[in-house]
């Protein structure tokens, strides 16, 4: 099921745009929260409807051990499984590679559980045959994602494995009896800040061919300028007609910094994390509803955004949750950072088709840098 994409709008380097997968669509820049063991942390699928999410991501490491791929197959995929009428995307388990420091060789990763401490091997073959039967409209090959900074020899050491485990993955997926019909699958180019290492780990997988392109191993440790000089090199070797995600990004000036460069679609658990220890995103920049300040405060949250599903209890008594753990303190604060940071998603993507881009980019500079 190739993943069709159509660009609708391009102003400078960003653009907008829709990717259509079997009947559903989404709109382009995107952003996808994460559910990593099928849901979002403090909401259901009924909420992330009611919020317009349109892309969910999953997480293939947690969702294989618990509750089992093979459990989530039965009741017809992730999407059915969790009552979500939206698209679902689910990684390749490549970051745990990053975050959990598994054995890594030619074969694959070596796991151990976190939950029962049991081992498991992950190879490219087996993380797409995993992401089939958990049935997501895409899913993304098995990649080697190292820490930053690295030495040369880790960073090539990992596009060498990238590259060879895109095609064995790859070569799985179109093999797999019903895989490559329900869904797609996209590559991923790493490299960490070293650009030739980018340019090779683009055109090895341009070489093997994928439904869409992804950006991993930035936004993993290195600055922002670290960044944004090997995404550019990235992009612009990408195809136009296809779309592209960066991998682990949720921050309003690094939305609008990769936008800038050509990326449609990202992810990342830093609204939901910074909702659960208390910030909050809004118009004026991240607020730390823990400070004693706000405990006599009667506004709310953000007056300048009062559809926030949050917008009719005052900071004080948000900060009261908070500080009493009540569990209604930590997923109020989840749905308005969501629904903030997909709205502010909604005003850039408007800014683009309104050739307004760079000021939106400046004015978002301003406030969050």
């Amino acid at each position: 099921m190739r993943a069709e994409f159509v660009v609708s709008a391009v102003d400078g380097g960003a653009r907008t745009g829709t990717v259509r997968l079997d009947g559903k669509r989404f709109r382009t820049p995107c952003f996808m929260p994460v559910g990593t063991r099928g849901a979002v942390r403090h909401l259901s699928s009924a909420d992330l409807a009611d919020l317009g999410a349109e892309v969910v991501l999953g997480n293939t490491y947690h969702l294989m051990l618990r509750p089992g791929a093979k459990v989530i197959r039965d009741h017809g995929g992730l999407a059915s499984f969790a009552g979500w009428d939206g698209l679902t995307l689910t990684d390749s388990g490549g970051y745990q590679i990053f975050s959990l420091q598994p054995k890594v060789d030619d074969q694959g990763a070596t796991f151990r559980s976190t939950y029962d401490g049991s081992t498991h091997l992950l190879t490219p073959e087996g993380a797409a045959d995993i992401q089939a039967d958990l049935g997501a409209d895409i899913q993304m090959v098995l990649d080697v994602c190292p820490a930053l900074p690295a030495s040369e020899r880790v960073l090539r050491d990992s596009v060498v494995r990238t590259a060879d485990w895109a095609r064995r993955g790859r070569q799985a997926f179109l093999n797999h009896p019903d895989a490559a019909c329900r869904q797609s699958q996209f590559g991923i180019v790493q490299g960490g800040t070293d650009t030739g290492l980018r340019i090779e780990s683009t055109e090895r997988t341009l070489e093997v061919g994928f439904d869409g392109y992804a950006v991993g191993g930035l936004s993993v440790g290195e600055t922002r300028d670290e960044m944004l000089g090997p995404l550019a090199v990235v992009t612009a070797l990408l195809p136009a007609n296809q779309p592209r995600y960066f991998m682990g990004i949720g921050d309003p000036v690094g939305l609008v910094e990769v936008v800038a460069a050509g990326i449609d679609m990202f992810d990342c658990v830093l609204p939901t994390r910074h909702a659960r220890h208390g910030t909050v995103l809004t118009t004026a920049g991240r607020l730390n509803l823990r400070n004693a300040r706000f405990a006599s405060d009667e506004s709310p949250l953000d007056p300048a955004f009062p559809s926030s599903p949050a917008s009719r209890w005052s900071r004080a008594y948000l900060r009261h949750l908070l500080m009493t753990d009540e569990p209604a303190g930590g997923r109020l604060l989840t749905l308005h950072n969501l629904a903030w940071l997909l709205d502010f998603v909604d005003r850039l993507r408007a800014a683009i088709d309104a050739g307004e881009f760079e000021a939106f980019r400046l004015d978002t500079l301003a406030v969050w840098s």
